[in-house]
C-alpha cells in the first residue's frame, strides 16, 4: 500500500470522487469524444497524486456511470464510452426503485413538460415523421383483436409522444418526457391497467392527437400548447379511472 493509498475510508473516498470528477472536467476541457483514449493509469496517478486503488476506484466509478469503458491487454486501457438514452434512463430508473412513484406523480410533470416539449418541436418534425406520427395513431385506432395487441396499442400510444419529443431541440425537455413515458411503460400498476381486458375509449384522445399534428404542420404553437395540455388533462384522468376499476376488481376478488 503507497502513502497515498494509507488512508481512513472516507478521506480516500472523498479522494476518489474528486479524482472521477476531475477527469470528467479533463473530457469536456479536452473536447474528448467517444472511442477517445484517457491518459494511462500511472499518468493519472502521476497527474492527481495519488495511489493506484484510488486511481482505479475513480475509473471503476466512471465505468459504472457508463461513461468510460476499460480494455485489458495490448491497446488497452480507458476509453469514452457514448451514454445512451437507454442507459441514462436505468440509471435513474434504478434511483427510483422503490421510492413507491404513483400515476399522480407522473403525470404532475407530463401535464407541466409535454406541452412545452411538443411546442420546441414545432418547425422541426418533417414529412417522414409526421407520416411516422399517423402510422403510430393506425395502430391503436381500433379494438385490439387479443391481448398481445391490446399491449402494443397502450405502448404506441405512448410512443407516439415519444416521437414528438424526439424531434425537441432542447434534449434536457426530450429526455425527460420520454423517461417519464418509460415510467409508464414500466410501473407495475401501469403493467396491470394495461392488460385489462375491458375495452379502453380512445376516440378523444386520437382526436387530440390527430388535432396535435394538424396544429404542428401549421407551426401554431399556442394550439400545439394547448391541446397537449387538454390532452395530457384527459390521459390522466382515463388512468386514474382505469386504476381505480382494477383496485375495485381486485377488491371484489378478495
Amino acid at each position: 500500500m503507497t502513502e497515498h493509498d494509507d488512508k481512513p475510508d472516507v478521506v480516500r473516498r472523498k479522494r476518489t470522487d474528486e479524482i472521477a470528477h476531475a477527469i470528467k472536467d479533463n473530457i469536456i476541457e479536452q473536447n474528448l469524444g467517444p472511442g477517445d483514449r484517457l491518459p494511462q493509469e500511472k499518468d493519472l496517478i502521476n497527474q492527481f497524486a495519488a495511489g493506484k486503488s484510488t486511481v482505479r476506484e475513480a475509473l471503476k466509478s466512471l465505468e459504472a456511470q457508463g461513461l468510460i469503458r476499460t480494455r485489458t491487454g495490448p491497446g488497452g486501457g480507458a476509453f469514452i464510452e457514448t451514454m445512451s438514452e437507454s442507459r441514462a434512463m436505468s440509471l435513474l430508473s434504478n434511483y427510483l426503485f422503490g421510492k413507491n412513484i404513483s400515476i399522480s406523480d407522473i403525470y404532475a410533470l407530463r401535464k407541466a413538460l409535454e406541452p412545452l416539449v411538443a411546442v420546441s418541436a414545432i418547425g422541426r418534425i418533417d414529412e417522414a415523421g409526421f407520416a411516422r406520427l399517423n402510422e403510430l395513431i393506425a395502430v391503436y385506432d381500433h379494438e385490439p383483436a387479443d391481448d398481445d395487441e391490446r399491449w402494443r396499442q397502450r405502448m404506441a400510444e405512448l410512443n407516439f409522444h415519444s416521437l414528438v419529443a424526439g424531434y425537441s431541440d432542447n434534449s434536457l425537455l426530450a429526455f425527460m418526457c420520454r423517461f417519464l413515458q418509460r415510467l409508464l411503460k414500466e410501473l407495475a400498476i401501469c403493467k396491470d391497467i394495461y392488460l385489462l381486458s375491458q375495452p379502453v375509449a380512445r376516440h378523444q384522445g386520437i382526436e387530440w392527437q390527430r388535432q396535435l399534428i394538424t396544429a404542428l404542420q401549421a407551426q401554431d404553437g399556442c394550439q400545439v400548447y394547448r391541446i397537449t395540455t387538454d390532452h395530457m388533462r384527459h390521459a390522466e384522468q382515463a388512468m386514474l379511472t382505469l386504476q381505480a376499476t382494477l383496485v375495485s376488481q381486485f377488491l371484489h376478488d378478495e
